[in-house]
């Protein structure tokens, strides 16, 4: 005999609104909360890479670190490799990653994280890093390979090019979303007035406080940071910087006045 089921037990039907247990929630892409590491823009682009959160490929790190080690210049220089550098490659080494949007003041750069790019450069990140009182290791280059990356023992980052040396950030994160999103850098120069107050004609002769703060004007000839120009010559910049020579800079810090009293120019 067949049962008929009872009139007023109905099936349950599951909320349309409601997702099973264990189901992933899809989520609109770009989609971020006021806690993510980087920018938008940023993010976007290093998930385009292929880099996601906690990745550390520490055994590329450690490749890259014994080959600038045992490299030795001509000239006898080495390598400075320090753990900034080195959590910087495990972390975005070998990744291609490009700007998603225009640039903000001028065009984004792209760029590559591998110091193997930079391994006949000792002698010029070793001049820099005397004139800064640090020591400075390559990361890598931008896209087009037409500017050095390079990283501080405190993790400041800089920009070196034929137009000149750039200070990016105070680290990885902020000069990566400089260069992502097109942000104006800090260029790093000598105005001609200090080389006729010091009778210099050339680069490496500076002495540094810390970064950041004014140096003595009896010992410092006077480098500071000139962001009137950034693709060409800044006014008032020193020759010798733009002719390609890398050997002094420091990051940006109180601007010291002009010295009226010794016209550019003068001998």
């Amino acid at each position: 005999m067949q049962r008929t089921p009872h009139p007023l037990r109905r099936t349950p039907r599951r909320p349309r609104n409601r997702r099973r247990k264990g189901t992933p929630v899809n989520r609109p892409p770009h989609k971020r909360t006021s806690t993510t590491r980087f920018p938008v823009a940023v993010d976007d682009a290093l998930r385009n890479a292929g880099w996601q959160p906690g990745r550390w490929d520490m055994r590329q790190a450690e490749e890259w670190a014994d080959a600038l080690r045992g490299h030795i210049s001509p000239g006898g220089h080495r390598h400075a490799v320090f753990p900034a550098a080195v959590e910087v490659w495990a972390e975005f080494g070998n990744l291609p990653i490009a700007p998603t949007g225009p640039g903000r003041n001028i065009a984004p750069a792209s760029l590559h994280i591998d110091p193997m790019h930079a391994l006949h450069t000792a002698r010029t990140l070793a001049d820099l890093g005397r004139a800064l009182h640090t020591q400075i290791c390559p990361l890598g280059t931008d896209g087009a390979d037409a500017a050095l990356l390079a990283i501080d023992t405190e993790a400041r980052v800089y920009s070196l090019d034929h137009t000149g040396d750039w200070y990016l950030g105070r680290d990885f994160d902020t000069a990566l979303a400089a260069l992502l999103t097109g942000t104006r850098p800090e260029r790093l120069t000598r105005p001609l007035d200090a080389a006729a107050r010091t009778g210099t004609t050339g680069a490496g002769t500076g002495s540094y406080s810390d970064p950041g703060t004014e140096p003595d004007p009896e010992t410092d000839p006077g480098w500071e940071t000139e962001s009137d120009s950034v693709w060409g010559r800044a006014p008032g910049a020193d020759p010798a910087r733009i002719s390609g020579t890398v050997h002094t800079a420091r990051p940006p810090g109180p601007r010291r006045p002009p010295d009226t009293s010794h016209p550019a120019g003068a001998g």
